[in-house]
């Protein structure tokens, strides 16, 4: 099946796609939650995967689909192999490449579909791909083999697929099992919650995070394994785009800027705001606003609870217990961060200029800086 975009909806750009990534990093846990349900042989017709963005959800679902596909059918009787150890498939076995050539005829992957017109992946899925994978269930019954359906993600459904979705759930075809993707299962209807099988993953301590990120194609520099963790919260997406938009400086550059405080360094605030400014510098842009939120969010977090996080760059550790000493200052860093927020939300719709912009933020900060003082 060849695509009409070199990045899938469902892959981060210049990544490979999870059905392509050899080895799931960090997630013993629900894989061998999966494998002892599948060991009882009464597995759970629908599986909600869920957990925050880039930590392997999908990378698991592909791997589960081409361990049920390979499996065999019956038990063997007396002469059985012994249970399967874990959920990998060989990359020889037919199954493996025809899941990544997308031509297994017992899988189906439901994802936003491709708009010819628009020339563009949809936001949504709709009823009408839904409609596709009911098509796939009755079609592919006829061989009366076991049959498996990706759906990534399900909050990308619109209500229309959600409450079709829902008939199959409550009415699952013989045979079939559905791991249903999500970022964020509370925004999910409880009816589709409540009859499905939860697989929850973590984030990814640092050793796992490089490795993944290593497989991706990224790279991690010498001693910053901590450091990206912390960053990108466990997040091999995130840590992605960290190691190719060059994060971990960017944000060394915002804690410097911050170190200044209460008196802001107006050369090192120029020169941060320019770095978001220039031309074709918009993916730098939106991480720096993310950074400096992060930022925040970590100066709040450390004073409400007491607890100083490792240093994700030189110097936040000091800078941290200087301006967040209490839970007093960790509620004005909070505020802040949601008004700020709301400011760059705004700031956008408008267009406003992306280094007045950034000014314009530092300068809330100092103004809060200097309060706390």
């Amino acid at each position: 099946m060849s695509l009409p975009l070199p990045t899938e909806p469902d892959a981060l750009e210049g990544a490979p796609h999870p059905r392509l990534t050899a080895h799931l990093y960090g997630q013993t846990g629900p894989e061998s939650e999966f494998l002892a349900a599948f060991a009882t042989a009464r597995l759970h017709h629908a599986w909600l995967i869920s957990g925050p963005r880039g930590v392997g959800k999908a990378t698991l679902a592909w791997k589960i689909a081409r361990f049920l596909l390979s499996q065999p059918e019956d038990d063997g009787g007396m002469f059985a192999p012994a249970p399967p150890a874990d959920l990998n498939t060989p990359e020889e076995h037919p199954v493996t490449r025809r899941s990544r050539a997308l031509s297994d005829p017992r899988l189906f992957l439901l994802r936003p579909a491709y708009d010819d017109k628009k020339e563009r992946w949809q936001d949504i899925i709709s009823v009408d791909e839904m409609r596709k994978l009911r098509g796939f269930f009755a079609m592919s019954a006829a061989d009366g083999g076991r049959r498996v359906a990706i759906v990534d993600a399900v909050d990308d459904m619109n209500t229309a697929a959600a409450n079709a979705l829902l008939k199959t759930l409550e009415e699952p075809p013989a045979k079939v099992t559905l791991l249903l993707i999500s970022h964020q299962p509370a925004r999910l209807l409880p009816t589709i919650r409540s009859r499905c099988r939860a697989l929850r993953l973590a984030p990814l301590g640092p050793a796992d995070l490089a490795a993944a990120l290593e497989q991706a194609g990224g790279t991690v520099p010498t001693g910053q394994q901590v450091a990206l963790a912390e960053l990108a919260g466990g997040s091999v997406g995130a840590a992605f785009r960290m190691a190719n938009l060059d994060g971990l400086a960017l944000y060394g550059a915002v804690i410097k800027v911050l170190s200044s405080l209460p008196r802001l360094s107006r050369p090192l605030a120029l020169k941060l705001a320019e770095a978001g400014a220039g031309k074709g510098a918009q993916a730098q842009f939106d991480l720096i606003l993310d950074l400096i939120d992060l930022a925040l969010a970590r100066l709040a977090r450390a004073g409400a609870n007491g607890q100083i996080p490792p240093d994700a760059a030189p110097g936040e550790a000091d800078l941290i217990r200087r301006l967040s000493p209490d839970a007093f200052s960790a509620r004005q860093w909070a505020d802040l961060a949601q008004t700020l927020g709301l400011r760059v939300r705004r700031g956008k719709a408008v267009n406003l200029d992306p280094f007045a912009l950034l000014m314009d933020m530092l300068l809330k900060i100092e103004e809060t800086a200097l309060a706390i003082a």
